[in-house]
């Protein structure tokens, strides 16, 4: 699959005239628990030639695309990456740890990983983390019976809060990296592994009652954050002359050879 997937990115390029500068997997196959038909999903970020950029008129700066083979292909231009990484947004520093690379062209995912340093806001990555959680603990696990897989909705970004205050740091994209260093608890630890091995096996996961260790565990945790978060500082954003700086190279970098 990964060579398919490689001919439909370069086939993006001719189609669009662009240039994928790096192209990953930011789903369940990322995370480490992808189950026999789990979706492909593809997320990269693409640059266009330069007489697209000296235009007054603001075009479209994304692309998405769902293929017949089970392969979603969604891209962010990079001008639009950059406003996005300035601000910390977690999808975007995602992507850039993501451990299934499709495609990577140049430098700029190299540089983009390095200043993920300067450019990394605790505060705003916990509570979009926690956001998520919330809403869906509240949306998906309240009921007597409730679609086991969703507690992974709702575990993932529980442990990413968990790392975001031990390591103040991006998370990992693998699942078993946040199970592994944040979960103390035995017990919850069991539940999450049987949990884990049933939706690898491809098990449908169908409504049956809740587990309540992992609902009592996960309403903790998200009352925890939720206080948390407020004693955070606020974050100073880092000056943008220094992605300025890497956009011009990477069109330098794709188009001059």
């Amino acid at each position: 699959m990964t060579t398919q997937i490689q001919q439909e990115l370069h086939r993006l390029e001719r189609q669009h005239n662009i240039k994928i500068l790096y192209a990953v997997e930011s789903g369940s196959r990322a995370w480490g628990f992808a189950s026999p038909d789990s979706d492909w999903d593809v997320r990269y970020i693409y640059i266009h030639q330069l007489d697209w950029y000296l235009q007054i008129d603001d075009k479209k700066d994304s692309q998405d695309e769902i293929l017949p083979n089970d392969i979603d292909l969604a891209g962010w231009e990079l001008k639009k990456a950059l406003r996005l990484f300035r601000k910390s947004n977690p999808p975007m520093l995602e992507w850039l740890r993501s451990p299934i690379v499709y495609l990577q062209q140049g430098s700029t995912a190299d540089q983009l990983r390095e200043l993920m340093k300067t450019y990394f806001n605790p505060k705003s990555c916990l509570y979009h983390y926690l956001n998520m959680a919330k809403g869906n603990f509240k949306e998906y696990l309240q009921g007597d019976l409730v679609r086991l897989k969703k507690y992974f909705y709702v575990l993932r970004p529980v442990l990413a809060c968990d790392w975001i205050q031990a390591n103040n740091t991006m998370i990992p994209m693998e699942f078993h990296k946040l199970l592994d260093s944040q979960v103390k608890d035995t017990a919850v630890k069991e539940e999450i592994q049987q949990l884990l091995v049933r939706k690898m096996a491809g098990e449908e996961l169908h409504k049956e009652p809740k587990i309540q260790i992992l609902n009592d565990y996960l309403a903790e945790k998200i009352a925890y954050f939720d206080e948390y978060a407020k004693s955070l500082h606020p974050h100073i954003q880092p000056d943008t002359a220094l992605l300025n700086e890497l956009f011009v190279k990477s069109l330098h970098e794709a188009w001059e050879a």
